[in-house]
């Protein structure tokens, strides 16, 4: 079974808008077990519009269109959609007295144009609209069946779950049946080509089971998909493609689904009872703010210093003003010291030091703008890594904050280079 949705709004052909509708409506229909092979966006025009259903209605069996059921005369998705199939619009009596008790328990002023959302397909099922005044409309003809939902995300979600998902189950009865299922990897400290070639040959034999490589800011990730009865069917099925990914993985992989990086290190803080803290010039902050993120960070994070100038690294942590004046303060050597110095004023098991030349101006030929150290000091030594990074001022800041995240995370898995 396959489907399509078709989004009306000219907002959103020109930005003013994000689209989330296309993600909820996709998420659910992997959920149903319906395939989406497209999504199609189109302005307020009629004859685009149209346009749009007779290739969806060509190549899918569900179309879903969402926005366009307002009164005004840019609200045309009911109109299009009727005139396409050449079929016409009836208002609805019922309807009508639903909206004008609505208006008038709200105190809006009543106007004529509102009787359009009361006009539906004969014999098309109505959708209610608990949340807005425009009601749905769901409608098999021929091969082809149609939703039609509001354009605003509450309405629109509203509808959908409570109204279109019985409609569609009822409509193709034994078609929606095993669901469709995905499990994501996450990855960091390896770049998306690197990781496909380590995991080529799954990709080259994956037929039921699919896999797909998404690379994001500070990590990569796999998803994996399948279709399966139940959850407990889903995991099985994925098992052994499962244990062979993670077998081939362990220096990157750093957890599953819905867990960011930074979750990730603080769950390893917490299980080995670990405090850190940070010293921090170029990123301002930022990798504090990351932790503290994290809600009982207190339990593993005891606080920063953002010696940003050299009296603060001097006077606050205590870096010792020969090694400024030699090395300068973007150096393996400072980037050490306060990494030690304030694990010593935290009585931390961990501290990190970032210093580094964010930009956009600042930077040398032997110095040049990107280039941070990173260094994590522990009971035992001191490690500190020399960094280049590419990028605006922000980016640099924020590659700056994963390779010190990352850096931390080795070192509690104990996979230290």
């Amino acid at each position: 079974m396959q489907a399509e949705i078709i989004t009306v709004g000219t907002e959103i052909l020109l930005g003013q808008i994000l689209n989330t509708n296309v993600k909820f409506l996709s998420e659910q229909l992997a959920s149903l077990g319906i395939n989406l092979y497209f999504n199609t966006t189109v302005g307020d025009n009629k004859d685009r519009l149209k346009q749009a259903l007779a290739i969806a209605s060509d190549r899918a069996d569900l179309v879903i269109l969402t926005g366009g059921l307002g009164p005004t005369a840019d609200d045309l998705t009911k109109e299009s959609l009727a005139e396409f199939l050449q079929l016409p619009l009836v208002v609805v009596p019922e309807e009508l007295n639903k909206i004008k008790s609505l208006y008038h328990k709200t105190g809006h002023k009543w106007a004529e144009n509102n009787i359009k959302q009361c006009a539906f397909i004969p014999n098309s099922y109505i959708l209610t609209n608990k949340v807005g005044s425009a009601p749905g409309m769901a409608l098999k003809f021929e091969n082809t069946a149609f939703v039609v939902l509001p354009g605003p995300p509450k309405e629109m979600t509203c509808m959908f779950l409570n109204y279109a998902v019985p409609w569609i189950k009822n409509t193709f009865n034994c078609e929606v049946s095993d669901m469709l299922y995905s499990k994501i990897l996450k990855f960091t400290g390896i770049g998306e080509p690197s990781l496909e070639v380590l995991l080529a040959d799954l990709f080259e034999v994956q037929t039921e089971i699919t896999l797909a490589l998404y690379a994001k800011t500070g990590e990569i990730q796999l998803r994996i998909t399948t279709r399966a009865e139940n959850k407990e069917d889903f995991e099985r099925k994925i098992s052994p493609v499962l244990t062979e990914i993670k077998k081939r993985t362990i220096p990157y992989l750093f957890g599953e689904n819905e867990i960011i990086f930074t979750e990730a290190v603080a769950q390893l803080l917490l299980q080995k009872n670990l405090k850190i803290s940070t010293a921090e010039s170029c990123t301002g902050g930022m990798l504090a703010q990351y932790f503290t993120s994290i809600p009982g960070s207190s339990g593993f994070f005891l606080g920063s210093v953002v010696s940003y100038a050299n009296n603060i690294k001097e006077q606050v942590l205590g870096v010792s003003s020969d090694l400024l004046e030699k090395h300068g303060a973007v150096s393996r050597e400072v980037g050490s010291a306060m990494a030690e110095r304030i694990r010593v004023l935290t009585g931390s098991d961990l501290g990190i030091g970032v210093t580094g030349i964010a930009g956009p101006s600042g930077g040398t030929q032997q110095k040049p703008v990107g280039l941070v150290y990173i260094a994590l000091a522990t009971p035992d030594k001191t490690i500190c890594n020399e960094c280049h990074f590419n990028g605006d001022r922000e980016m640099i800041r924020l590659r700056s904050v994963d390779k010190a995240l990352y850096l931390t995370w080795k070192y509690l898995k104990n996979i230290l280079d």
